[in-house]
């Protein structure tokens, strides 16, 4: 992304924001509530054009690669975009094939043992609760070989189990070459040499205020 800046309710969230994200690297957004993170990653996911400046992907603007980013990204949001009549293995066979991806279904299975849904495969995502849900979009991340995982919060409603399994799987997908923009809170210890920050507050400053440095970017 290249210069870019967002308000809302008159209040600049970030301006004069640049930054690059290349494969192999992770990238950790902070903020204090209210801060814009969830907004910021929105507007990176394509999901919001409320901004000024330029959002790349791999040297060109998103708006004319859109359909190749959608089907090389995984967007997981606050809403885990889990239909509550299909069961945990259809939410993930549907989701999927969003972006063109194929698992068998023993994977499936295998997916949502690993968190800890085992016994719930057919079970109407209706009757199961909204951690069940993350649950089921963290197993369909867990599957995904999609280059670019964009993270709202991932590890919230996760215990200390869930934590270290969800470092594991963020360490092999920067290792294979994948990249991670992410909100968190959670100190990421297993990854510490691996990973960038970015603290919104600093990008508060209207354009000809603030002073950092700037690059071209890609997504």
């Amino acid at each position: 992304m290249a210069k870019l800046r967002c308000e809302r309710d008159d209040r600049v969230l970030f301006s004069n924001l640049s930054i690059q994200l290349s494969p192999g690297e992770l990238l950790q957004i902070e903020g204090c509530n209210g801060a814009g993170k969830t907004t910021f990653l929105r507007v990176l996911a394509g999901l919001s054009g409320d901004y000024r400046g330029q959002v790349l992907w791999r040297g060109q603007k998103l708006s004319r690669v859109y359909a190749d980013f959608r089907l090389s990204t995984f967007y997981f949001g606050h809403k885990p975009a889990v239909k509550t009549e299909l069961t945990p293995i259809e939410n993930i066979l549907w989701r999927s094939s969003l972006r063109n991806e194929r698992y068998s279904e023993q994977s499936v299975f295998s997916a949502l043992e690993q968190v800890s849904l085992a016994g719930y495969e057919e079970v109407p995502c209706g009757q199961l609760s909204a951690g069940q849900h993350r649950r089921v979009a963290l197993a369909d991340l867990s599957l995904s070989t999609t280059p670019l995982w964009i993270l709202d919060e991932p590890f919230t409603a996760i215990d200390v189990d869930g934590v270290a399994w969800l470092e594991q799987l963020l360490a092999r997908h920067i290792e294979n070459d994948g990249a991670v923009m992410m909100t968190s809170h959670q100190s990421l210890s297993r990854l510490s040499d691996r990973v960038r920050k970015l603290r919104l507050e600093l990008y508060t400053a209207p354009d000809e205020e603030a002073g950092h440095e700037e690059s071209e970017a890609w997504l």
